[in-house]
């Protein structure tokens, strides 16, 4: 069945896409990673009109890694991230944690390093989107039931406009991912792939699409 369903404009120098747990140690768990770090990265800037870079949108990464203090102050009641501790996993100068070289940050994005799931929690993320006026949210990440819902529920909460790029998220289970995408993200954001955000992005772009 096949449904018309209205997205909202995006302009982009209201708008971040956010590229989440990108990073050395993690990238490889998502199914068909090499794919996926391409179409985001063709999200980002492929050099031609309609992707966010050339649109005048921001870019923002976010990567999780720990110093000695953070795995120290990780208490026993928090059930992934006290192993994490205990193991010494993901310390901030490994090259597990950092950003993939192929989409290595520019001068101007914004780039966060957190110790939780979400994005924003453990980050001054919110402060520095919006300093720079920012209320509209696109969304990637390794992985969709990890920061993606983690990141999702928080900013939707702090009533950012939020859209999932859904073909720039992926999930080691990908019925786990299935099921977030169809069933439970469509409440709090709106869903479109790769091939939409250029649409958006484009001056003339329709705000309709078709399912």
């Amino acid at each position: 069945m096949r449904t018309t369903i209205a997205l909202p404009a995006i302009t982009p120098e209201r708008t971040a896409l956010l590229a989440m747990d990108f990073q050395n140690g993690i990238v490889s768990r998502a199914p068909d990673a090499d794919a996926l770090v391409e179409r985001v990265k063709g999200a980002i800037a492929d050099g031609t009109v309609g992707y966010v870079r050339a649109a005048g949108g921001t870019v923002g990464y976010v990567r999780v890694a720990f110093t000695e203090d953070d795995w120290t102050a990780v208490p026993d009641t928090n059930k992934v991230f006290s192993a994490v501790a205990a193991a010494k996993m993901l310390h901030h100068e490994d090259p597990a944690t950092r950003i993939d070289e192929r989409i290595t940050p520019e001068d101007g994005d914004i780039v966060v390093r957190k110790i939780r799931f979400g994005g924003v929690s453990t980050t001054d993320l919110h402060r520095q989107l919006s300093e720079r006026g920012i209320d509209t949210l696109v969304l990637a990440g390794i992985s969709t039931s990890g920061v993606v819902l983690s990141t999702l529920v928080d900013v939707a909460d702090r009533d950012y406009r939020v859209f999932v790029l859904t073909d720039g998220v992926a999930d080691p289970d990908p019925e786990t991912h299935r099921v977030l995408v169809d069933k439970v993200f469509p409440s709090r954001a709106h869903l479109i792939d790769t091939t939409r955000l250029r649409e958006l992005l484009r001056p003339a772009a329709t705000d309709v699409r078709s399912l």
